[in-house]
């Protein structure tokens, strides 16, 4: 485990950290029964064009992702705005996370959330302990992209993106 040392304030850490817009994601599983499982991360990103390898992390206290993590493989979906309740639902402890969501089954039997922009399937490939999280690394193994517009969280709100902003370097003589 890494240690720093540091005087910066959780709270205060969550603020500034705040201000970075994140991808909303669904890491959907099955479990040894069948069971279908999810949570939801907003840490997940591409990590390698070759191989193809995605990247989140969880929590160490969550229930669901040793779950999933026995079975070698999940999907992880990033969901459509709004989707807010798709979060609320995969947020509730204990079973039936699924009642209600709209998803299909994929090839490897993970589910696929039908609320999604995209889904990515994946096998672990590795974990690693950082912080008071795990860092997960996915091989892509399949996926496929859809219509809509991402749901973003920022600032403690849901959001998604309008578009390309205004090019705030336009004439300052700023350079990228």
């Amino acid at each position: 485990m890494l240690t720093v040392e540091s005087s910066i304030s959780q709270q205060h850490y969550r603020q500034v950290m705040g201000r970075i817009p994140t991808s909303v994601v669904a890491i959907t599983g099955i479990d040894a029964t069948g069971e279908e499982l999810g949570f939801i991360v907003g840490t997940f990103a591409s990590l390698s064009l070759e191989p193809p390898l995605v990247t989140f992390s969880v929590a160490e206290t969550s229930s669901t992702w040793p779950r999933i993590r026995r079975s070698q493989q999940f999907s992880a979906n990033v969901l459509a705005g709004p989707g807010s309740e798709v979060c609320s639902a995969l947020s509730r402890k204990g079973p039936g996370k699924f009642d209600g969501l709209r998803y299909e089954t994929g090839e490897t039997g993970v589910p696929h959330l039908l609320d999604s922009v995209a889904w990515i399937d994946c096998t672990l490939q590795a974990e690693v302990v950082v912080g008071d999280h795990f860092m997960v690394v996915g091989g892509v193994t399949g996926m496929a992209a859809a219509d809509g517009q991402p749901l973003l969280f920022q600032g403690g709100e849901f959001g998604r993106y309008s578009g390309p902003a205004e090019n705030a370097y336009a004439g300052s003589g700023a350079r990228r």
